[in-house]
């Protein structure tokens, strides 16, 4: 890798102990240092990539606890790149950032198993706050009793989803969604009350989110999904799910 692309003023080794390293990959200088410097001062260790096709080798070599992911960048754009990741079983957070208010885009990168987006121009509070309520569901105190709806069981302490014997890959947000959901079985969630208690925020255009992680709940967990739509109002998980 030439020095070109790589972070030419990493953070001491004790900045990415302290709540972890964080790959921020953004082809802009400018913005690529007021993320650094903000994601610094909360006690983040940064290291930057500028072209896309070096982020798979960086990811493989640093094991970054998050990843703070341009989409549109030079040699590999961020959808392919998290694409690439999900594929090959690598399940660190990802945060995309994106230059367009674009629903589209939005919705094709959650489908690809990222875990949240800010769209340009973001205040750099608004993402260091996005990025820290990733960590927190990550590395969260677990509930140490598996919680088992219909066929789906969920173990916090593992951080794994079953569906009978078969484990079933979920993203961060994924599973704390999920987990959300069957940690009170029965009860009906509101869109609203999802996105405040699993992402942390509330957007106006938040709760297309929300159908985007539940329609790709349903497709992972296939028949067996316990999550039932409540229409007009939001979604509950039940042990015996609905057709909706």
């Amino acid at each position: 890798m030439s020095s070109a692309t790589t972070d030419p003023h990493p953070e001491p080794a004790t900045s990415s102990r302290s709540r972890g390293l964080v790959l921020v990959v953004e082809d802009e200088p400018a913005i690529a240092d007021v993320i650094r410097l903000n994601l610094t001062k909360a006690g983040y260790g940064v290291h930057i990539e500028r072209r896309g096709d070096t982020v798979l080798a960086a990811v493989a070599r640093l094991r970054p606890a998050a990843i703070v992911l341009d989409v549109a960048l030079p040699g590999e754009d961020g959808i392919s790149i998290c694409r690439s990741l999900r594929a090959g079983d690598d399940w660190t957070p990802v945060i995309f950032v994106t230059a367009r208010d674009d629903e589209v885009d939005r919705i094709v990168g959650l489908e690809l198993g990222a875990d949240d987006y800010v769209t340009k121009p973001f205040s750099p509070r608004e993402l260091v706050a996005r990025l820290g309520g990733v960590l927190r569901r990550t590395h969260g105190v677990p509930d140490a009793t598996p919680q088992t709806v219909g066929a789906v069981t969920l173990d916090d302490v593992r951080r794994r989803v079953f569906t009978g014997s078969d484990e079933v890959a979920l993203t961060v947000t994924e599973f704390d969604l999920l987990a959300h959901l069957m940690h009170k079985p029965g009860r009906v969630f509101t869109r609203e009350q999802l996105l405040s208690a699993v992402w942390g925020y509330s957007s106006v255009a938040g709760t297309r989110t929300v159908d985007v992680h539940i329609a790709q709940l349903r497709s992972k967990l296939g028949q067996a999904s316990p999550i039932r739509t409540v229409r007009g109002v939001g979604y509950a998980a039940e042990h015996r799910a609905a057709p909706s």
